[in-house]
């Protein structure tokens, strides 16, 4: 079959990928990230990579994992009962990057491949992915350059994928109970297989190998600016919100926690600081308020 999934050449490129962004991302620190390979025992495995306590980078984490099994666990099948009773193969890269200082905005990235098989059927298989950016004291020019960045990777692929995935990104980072967006959105794909397996997996790709050029402009031009001790309260603040959707809605961190994952790595995306206050609201006028006024609205970035 001419167009048959690959999983070899998904694996390949998902290690090559967590190497080249951890590469990326060490320099800002001149350290090199912890590795720490884990298997599970329903089988499959991966390989986290943490660097922690950085000047730059207070936590960063970016994970590989491939992990099968004879059968997908009944809370990912309720929503897809055709996959029931089928063995499966999930792999993927995930990040979470924390910066120190809270003019640098956090950021999300992961991508995935799925394949779920059965004898004498034919195999259901898609990818996903995306990434999203959370700032603390928004700048729009950064802003502009993540979506900019999103919008020219997706625009081989046709001229409506960027407004579909975008707003695909700013539905799905949402937190309901709070009735607020996460960040300023970027992309986000999932169940991806209509173009075939050579043309969506060259997506993945796209997606996959932008990252490091969306980002690290924005950290470089940021990590120095001075801050002070309000400033980085309401950085731990805002993190609460991040905890609050990646422990209550985030797709990723259920399946592993549901499918036998290694919690510590599912885990990793957590930041090491965080605070919670009743009923805080930010003073009227303030750089605080501002993010809520303008960031913290879907919008037309570019």
């Amino acid at each position: 079959m001419k167009d048959k999934p690959d999983i070899q050449a998904v694996k390949h490129y998902l290690l090559a990928l967590q190497d080249n962004i951890c590469s990326g991302l060490a320099e800002l620190d001149d350290r090199d990230f912890a590795e720490d390979s884990w298997e599970r025992e329903q089988g499959g495995g991966g390989r986290s990579r943490v660097l922690e306590d950085g000047s730059v980078l207070e936590k960063a984490g970016v994970n590989f994992s491939h992990i099968h099994g004879d059968r997908l666990p009944g809370s990912a099948t309720a929503a897809r009962p055709e996959l029931a009773g089928r063995g499966f193969e999930a792999l993927g890269v995930s990040l979470v990057i924390h910066p120190r200082n809270p003019h640098v905005p956090t950021s999300h990235a992961n991508v995935r491949f799925f394949i779920a098989e059965k004898a004498g059927e034919e195999p259901v298989w898609w990818f996903g992915g995306g990434y999203d950016l959370t700032p603390y004291y928004g700048v729009e020019e950064d802003c502009i350059h993540w979506h900019r960045t999103a919008r020219d990777i997706c625009r081989p692929f046709g001229e409506d994928v960027y407004p579909r995935y975008k707003q695909w990104c700013d539905e799905y980072f949402y937190l309901k109970h709070r009735n607020e967006p996460r960040g300023i959105g970027g992309l986000f794909f999932d169940d991806l297989n209509q173009w075939g397996f050579e043309r969506s997996f060259a997506f993945m790709r796209a997606v996959g190998d932008s990252y490091l050029d969306a980002y690290l402009p924005i950290v470089k031009q940021r990590m120095n600016t001075p801050w002070e001790e309000r400033e980085r309260d309401f950085q731990l603040y805002r993190r609460g919100r991040y905890v609050e959707f990646n422990l209550v809605y985030d797709r990723g961190t259920l399946f592993g926690l549901q499918s036998g994952g290694r919690t510590e790595s599912i885990l990793m995306s957590l930041p090491p600081l965080v605070k919670w206050r009743y009923d805080w609201q930010p003073e009227s006028g303030s750089a605080e308020a501002r993010l809520y006024e303008y960031f913290l609205k879907p919008r037309d970035w570019l």
